[in-house]
Order: C-alpha cells, then structure tokens, then sequence
C-alpha cells in the first residue's frame, strides 16, 4: 500500500533530500527535532514537524519518542536516513511493532548485516572471499595470537556492530596492539554501544569498490553498478566516484555477482551497498584478487553519483519498494540503466575545531 504521510527520522541534508522525493510521490512529511534543533531548515520544509525531547544527538536516538512521533501525527511509515538509527534492527522492529512501515530493510537482515562478524559469514555460505580474518570477537590475546599468525603482515582491528571508519585500528607491531586495541575498543563503544573487535589482514593497497544493490522483499534483487572509494583519511571516505574507473569488465561483473547473491539469501528489501576490497598491487585484470568486507544496509550519503549517472531516483525507489512496489513494476526486473559518463562527490570533513567555531 502506498506510503501517505512519513516521518523522517533524521535532520540536514539527508532529511532534505527525503522530503524532495516525496514531494514529488504526493507524500507529505513529518520532520522530528529537540528544541535545541527547532530553527533547522528541515523542519520549515516539512508539511509538519513534532518536537522531540531531550537535545543534540540523543534525542534523535531515542527509538521510543520517534516511534510515539510517528503513531501520533498519524503517519503510516518512517524513513531513517542515514546515520543515527538507520542500520539498527531495534529501532525497524518498534516501527514494525507499532504498525509503520520501516523503509528499509527488515529486522533481521540489519541484524544479519549490521553484525560484521555475521556478514563475513553470509559472504562465505554465498561463496564469496573474504579477507581472513578471524571468525568472531577477540580479546587482546586472541588478537596478538592472530597478528602472530600473519608472518609479519599488519592487522586490521575492527568493530563487530557499526561501521563508518570508526573502531578501527591497523597494528603493525605486537607493542603497539593493546593500545590500539583499547583505543578502537572504546571508540566503537562510544559510537555504537558495542566495544567487541575483531580481527583481519589488512590489506596494504587496494581499491574500495562498492556495488549499489535495490531488492523488493519478494525475492526480486538487482543492481545500479558500482562506485569507487578508494581515496580516504582516517578509514574515512573523501572521494566518491561512479562508475569505479578503469575496472575491468570481467572483474565487475564479479563484484556485482557477489553483491546480487548474498542480497537474494537475504531476501533483501530496498537500498544496501556491498563493499569489496580489490588487490592493487598487481595490475588488475578478471583473475585479480577481491575481497568482500562489509555490507551497509542503508541509503550511502554518496548515493548521488549512481543517481547522476543512471537516472535512478534511489530515495524515491526506496519509498515505493517500502509502499509494496516489485521490482518489476518499478521496471527494473531486466538489466540497470547502464551508466552516462562520470559523476565525483568530494566530501569535507571538520577535524579541528578552535573556541570560535573555525
């Protein structure tokens, strides 16, 4: 059933994106903020808004005042965004429990997919690689006993829940493991309430290649290519660019494949981005080794570039997919438009900030 009146349950730009695509749809908008946030342009753009309590961040992760916002402004479906309470399957099954339409995926695939741990193990029974790694949290001995295990190659620590390039730490040496463990364990806990690590090799040059994946529920997967992100700071990403340039066919092909395969396990419902690494130390051809890492089950902030270079509109695909649409009938049961030209978004991140804001 089509979606009629939607919270979104997040703020700036994403939340304006939101409420352009349905506009567009004919669906009217219910934007959320505490009163600290009450002269953001989302809420003047949104048909109505509703105060939330608290202030700051934590009162747009308050999953029992968002879920009140919604049922008592009479919406019939909530969109999360990106970020704050996107990828938790808590937060899906309240909407779900107190009868909204979540749009995105169901419950139990943001757990399955949220749970890096549990991702690498989806990624294996589809048969697709990934990097070795060890099968589940460790504490600092069962880390130090992996790194022992790599023959001198660096470590990757990295955190179970979350993602973002937070609660992540490369260890190169066994003296500089418990630090860099405490402190990726705390930064991950911080960030996402959840201070498990696990380990894997870390992979010294590669490309980070990302495959766009749509599902409807019913079983229908597709894709809409894939983007390039391999120029980062800090495991964060600076620079997206879509389609990846200069990746082989073949080589894409089999990217896209892994992709479409551990979304078909899944069942996969609306937008999710399929992450791989790709060996760059060796020229690259359809035999180049590839890795899959990690799986968002999200909107990506930079799903911009596959809109500009396929014609997609991804947030309204999303919304009809959540208001009961097939792929089929949204015409994209056979091949993805095929990419036009190049599209790049740049990203700026504040690092520092003095007394004066600057």
């Amino acid at each position: 059933m089509p979606i009629r009146r939607l919270l979104i349950a997040n703020r700036g730009e994403i939340a304006l994106r939101i409420m352009r695509a349905a506009a567009e749809l004919g669906i009217e908008t219910v934007a959320v903020a505490p009163a600290d946030d009450a002269a953001s342009l989302h809420l003047r753009r949104a048909d109505r808004h509703v105060l939330l309590p608290g202030a700051g961040v934590a009162a747009y992760l308050d999953i029992a005042a968002i879920v009140r916002a919604a049922t008592e402004s009479g919406c019939d479906a909530v969109h999360p965004g990106y970020g704050f309470l996107s990828e938790r399957a808590d937060f899906a099954a309240a909407c779900e429990g107190a009868g909204l339409v979540f749009v995105g995926p169901r419950p139990e695939t943001l757990g399955a997919l949220g749970d890096k741990v549990a991702a690498r193990r989806l990624a294996m029974a589809c048969r697709v690689p990934v990097v070795p790694g060890t099968g589940g949290p460790v504490d600092v001995m069962q880390a130090r006993e992996f790194l022992a295990s790599l023959d001198g190659a660096p470590m990757l620590l990295k955190a179970v829940a979350g993602g973002g390039g937070r609660g992540v730490r490369v260890v190169r040496a066994p003296e500089a493991l418990e630090a860099a463990f405490a402190r990726a364990s705390s930064e991950a806990a911080a960030a996402f309430g959840d201070g498990s690590l696990y380990a894997e090799r870390f992979i010294e040059r590669a490309r980070h290649i990302e495959v766009q994946v749509i599902g409807d529920g019913a079983g229908g997967v597709t894709h809409a290519w894939e983007r390039e992100c391999s120029l980062q700071r800090r495991h964060q990403k600076v620079m997206e660019i879509a389609p990846a340039p200069g990746l082989p066919e073949g080589l894409r092909e089999q990217l896209i494949a892994a992709s479409v395969a551990m979304a078909r396990q899944l069942r996969y419902r609306g937008l999710g981005t399929f992450e791989f690494l790709v060996d760059a130390t060796r020229p690259l051809d359809s035999d180049t080794p590839w890795y899959f890492i990690e799986a968002n089950a999200r909107l990506q902030v930079e799903h911009t570039v596959t809109e500009e270079v396929t014609g997609l509109d991804l947030v309204a695909l999303q919304l009809a997919i959540a208001g009961g649409a097939t792929l089929a009938e949204l015409g994209l049961s056979a091949e993805p438009p095929a990419p036009q030209g190049f599209a790049i978004q740049a990203r700026v991140n504040a690092e520092r900030m003095t007394a004066t804001g600057l």
